[in-house]
């Protein structure tokens, strides 16, 4: 069997892995980036983007 497999039939793991990608949406969004783009990117690497999304992304001006 997959290793994918066997981790998908746990749900503490998916519910956790989805959480952080909401609130890596809503911290995108506070920095007036995109909250869909960063879920996504949050969907596939989890706790790196939100290391990233902390470190690396400064606030965005927003519409004038």
């Amino acid at each position: 069997m997959l290793f994918a497999a066997q981790i998908a039939q746990d749900p503490g793991y998916l519910v956790g892995w989805g959480s952080l990608s909401l609130i890596n949406a809503g911290l995108a969004q506070g920095k007036n980036r995109s909250g869909l783009i960063w879920f996504g990117v949050s969907l596939l690497l989890g706790p790196i983007a939100t290391f990233f999304l902390v470190a690396f992304c400064d606030k965005l001006p927003g519409p004038a």
